[in-house]
């Protein structure tokens, strides 16, 4: 579960719970602020398709070639051949590839531990709005 502090007008505080996908935002913001939608969709195709390569990532991203490699490749950590800041450290460029230029990409232990994280968050499951449960009718939309 995640938790933010409420601090009301008169100055006390307390906590509530924040919903899986909000929860999900603040943890990838606090990893770094400026980080874009499309280092989270390549963090997640990653996560999901370990040992593809860039043009593949493009592909299943929607991505043009160069727009996927730059957010790869901000993704990797400082020191890598290709690496752009911000530097996350999340995704490895592995040179496995069937080409000798080609790399294949697989997600850190940095990267595992923030898709877990992400994973628990997900299980817990807390709903955008509380008061409707899942199994609720939806709304029915007068006009």
């Amino acid at each position: 579960m995640s938790t933010e502090l409420v601090v009301s007008s008169e100055g006390s505080s307390s906590a509530r719970r924040r919903n899986s996908i909000l929860g999900a935002l603040e943890i990838l913001r606090a990893l770094d602020p400026g980080i874009t939608i499309n280092n989270l969709i390549v963090l997640l195709y990653v996560a999901e398709n370990q040992g593809l390569n860039v043009s593949e990532l493009a592909a299943i991203c929607g991505l043009n070639k160069p727009t996927a490699s730059r957010a790869v490749r901000a993704l990797a950590s400082v020191g890598e051949a290709g690496a752009l800041p911000p530097h996350l450290g999340l995704v490895k460029l592995c040179r496995d590839g069937p080409a000798k230029n080609s790399r294949t990409l697989r997600l850190t232990p940095a990267g595992e531990r923030l898709c877990a994280r992400l994973e628990r968050l997900i299980d817990d499951a807390v709903p955008i709005n509380p008061r409707q449960a899942p199994h609720a009718a939806p709304a029915v939309r007068l006009t």
